[in-house]
Parts: structure tokens; C-alpha cells; sequence
């Protein structure tokens, strides 16, 4: 995020041919090796995570100690269709893998929206109004970034029941500073120009100007860059749920998951490996994508492209 803060003043160069900035980032991004395969990977786990378990006629929260500890395929002693195994209580890997995705790309996506429009909502703010208010939110950034994310997150959550809802605004609320500041220095930059001027001298509100004209030019480039924060929140709702203070058990997340293998390492290491595994390609997925917005972002912006 700290090269957005030193580029968010540039002005969005005049695309060629009519085509907008946005619209050329992704042409750009998608045009890189790196984005499609992160795209097609990413795309792959998602639809498996979707319908697979819907599907599947194994219930991922059963318990069934007759298949106790299978181990994946191809080793000896594997059952058709537990293609990754069982756990210590029965129940099926893959399945525990996909549902533990879904959980997490709904919490990270949903965390980053939420980081997203509130610090975004309030950068621009007090960009634009300046004085009083400017200060009181950027006081109010500056006391959150004091305070670590894991930190506040065991707090509020160890003393509350650990629900998804909690779990989202606990992160949104750690993560929302970095965007208004970026947020802010777009508006300072942006309030003084030829065509904000223009819309003061007709009427216009502060809150038309930015609604308007300001956020669809300078907001998507920021989103892009989003899309690595995404895998950073997937894994504090690892992290958290290693505490104990994520989604609860039965309900199976990557964090839980391994949480319970650690007993089983030496005897039944593909508990533990399999989640880590999804999540390894599940992130290195998003950090393709991610990487290739943010460098074609930074190409239109410095004029290279």
C-alpha cells in the first residue's frame, strides 16, 4: 500500500482511443501469463468449492469411525471416495478442505468490501472537507493503526462468541485505517483541480464532487490493489481460527482443521498437509492476480501504457 500513497496524487493519463484507465489496467492485467494462471486456479478451487460439497452425497461434518485415518490416494489402504483421505473421526479431507475455502474467501472478500468502502468512505471525507474534520478522522486513523490487528482480534473476540459477522467486522475494523489514508491523499489532490473548481462554481456539493467525478476515476486503481488484501485477511481467519477464536467447530476452516491434526502429524500427516495445501495454492493464486493488477496499474499511471 505504500507506493499507492506516493502515486495517489498522479492524474490518471487519457487512455487511448476512448478506452478508460480502468478498463485499460485490465486489459493489461489480463494479457499477463501471470494473471491467467493465477485466474484459472483461483476460478478452478472456487467452482469446486461451491458445488462439489453440494453435490458430493459425504456429509463434511459427520462423524463415521469405521473410515477413521484413511490415508489419500494413491497410498495402500485408501477407500474410493476419500481421494484425500479421513480424519481421526472419520470425516472426509477433501471435502473439510473445500468447505474451510469457502469459509475463508467469504470472510476475506467480504472483510476487504467492508475495509474497503468505509476507509475509503471517510479518506475521501476529510480530503475534501479539510479542517476540523480532517483531523478528528486522521486522529481516529492514527489510534487504530496503533493497535495490531491480531491483537484487537483476540481481544474482542475472547470475549465474545467468535461468529462470522463478529469475525468480519473485528478484521474490517483493524483494516479500513490504510485505505482512508491513501483515500485522503487522493482527495488533497484531487480538490484543488481545474474541474472540481468548475463543479464548486455551479452549485455542486463536496459530497456530489466525490460521488461523482472523483471516486469512479481514482477508486478502482485502489480496488485492484485490494485484491492482495484478500489473501492477507484469509490468513488472520487462519490464524484465528489455529486460536480457537474463528469459525467453531464443527463447522470445518482452515484454521481449525490444523488446529486438531497436530496430535495426528506422524501417523496421519494429510489431516494437517491438505488444508495448508489448498490454502498454499489458494493464496498463490490471489497473489498472481493481485501482482499483475497492481503492475499494470502502476504502467497507466506512470504512462507506460
Amino acid at each position: 500500500m505504500a507506493d499507492i500513497v506516493q502515486e495517489a496524487a498522479v492524474p490518471l493519463l487519457v487512455a487511448k482511443r476512448g478506452v478508460t484507465p480502468t478498463r485499460r489496467m485490465l486489459q493489461i492485467a489480463c494479457a499477463r501469463t501471470d494473471f491467467r494462471i493465477g485466474f484459472i486456479g483461483f476460478g478452478l478451487l472456487v467452482m469446486l468449492a461451491i458445488f462439489l460439497p453440494l453435490v458430493s452425497s459425504i456429509d463434511p461434518i459427520k462423524i463415521a469411525y469405521s473410515s477413521k485415518l484413511l490415508p489419500p490416494f494413491p497410498a495402500e489402504g485408501w477407500k474410493w471416495p476419500y481421494l484425500l483421505g479421513t480424519d481421526q473421526l472419520g470425516r472426509d479431507v477433501l471435502l473439510r478442505c473445500l468447505v474451510g475455502l469457502r469459509y475463508s474467501l467469504m470472510i476475506g472478500i467480504t472483510t476487504v468490501i467492508l475495509m474497503f468502502v468505509v476507509g475509503c468512505s471517510l479518506g475521501l471525507y476529510a480530503g475534501f472537507r479539510g479542517g476540523w474534520v480532517d483531523a478528528v478522522i486522521m486522529r481516529l486513523t492514527d489510534a487504530q493503526l496503533s493497535i495490531p490487528m491480531i491483537i484487537l482480534a483476540i481481544t474482542i473476540l475472547g470475549v465474545s462468541r467468535p461468529t462470522v459477522p463478529a469475525i468480519i467486522l473485528v478484521l474490517g475494523l483493524s483494516g479500513w485505517p490504510l485505505y482512508a489514508r491513501v483515500a485522503r491523499s487522493v482527495a488533497l489532490g484531487e480538490r484543488n483541480r481545474g474541474y472540481v473548481l468548475g463543479e464548486r462554481v455551479l452549485g455542486a456539493s463536496d459530497l456530489r464532487i466525490m460521488l461523482l467525478f472523483v471516486a469512479p476515476v481514482v477508486l478502482p486503481p485502489i480496488a485492484f490493489v485490494a485484491v492482495l488484501d484478500i489473501a492477507r485477511m484469509m490468513i488472520f481467519e487462519a490464524i484465528l481460527g489455529f486460536l480457537g477464536l474463528g469459525v467453531q467447530p464443527p463447522t470445518p476452516t482452515f484454521g481449525n482443521v490444523i488446529a486438531d491434526a497436530r496430535k495426528y502429524l506422524l501417523n496421519a500427516w494429510w489431516i494437517a498437509t491438505m488444508p495448508g495445501l489448498f490454502m498454499l495454492v489458494s493464496l498463490t493464486c490471489l497473489n498472481l492476480m493481485g501482482s499483475a493488477l497492481e503492475r499494470a496499474r502502476n504502467a497507466v499511471l506512470r504512462g507506460e501504457a
